[in-house]
């Protein structure tokens, strides 16, 4: 049986990469109401995808001084997030050591 989506209902199917790390930013974007800064790590799963997504926070001025946070996004093989938790946050301008 088809879903209204036009997809398999089957959980064999999945979407490809690309569609997984649109999907991830997209939705959490919804959620948290926070402009996506991008996906710094997407890996495959059994059950679906897992992605860290850098969402904005606190937008300041300069940018440098925002308020980034990092979010682990758990997705499902037909790309809907299942679980999400934030795991660090940061300041824009701040380099890893």
């Amino acid at each position: 049986m088809a879903a209204k989506d036009g997809k398999d209902d089957d959980p064999g199917v999945r979407i490809s990469m690309p569609e997984a790390m649109r999907a991830a930013t997209a939705q959490l974007s919804e959620l948290l109401q926070s402009e996506p800064g991008g996906v710094s790590a997407l890996k495959s799963t059994d059950r679906g995808w897992t992605a860290n997504v850098e969402v904005v926070e606190i937008a300041r001025i300069p940018d440098t001084t925002s308020v980034m946070a990092s979010y682990r996004v758990d997705l499902d093989g037909r790309g809907r997030i299942v679980a999400y938790e934030r795991t660090h946050r940061y300041a824009r301008g701040q380099v890893d050591r």
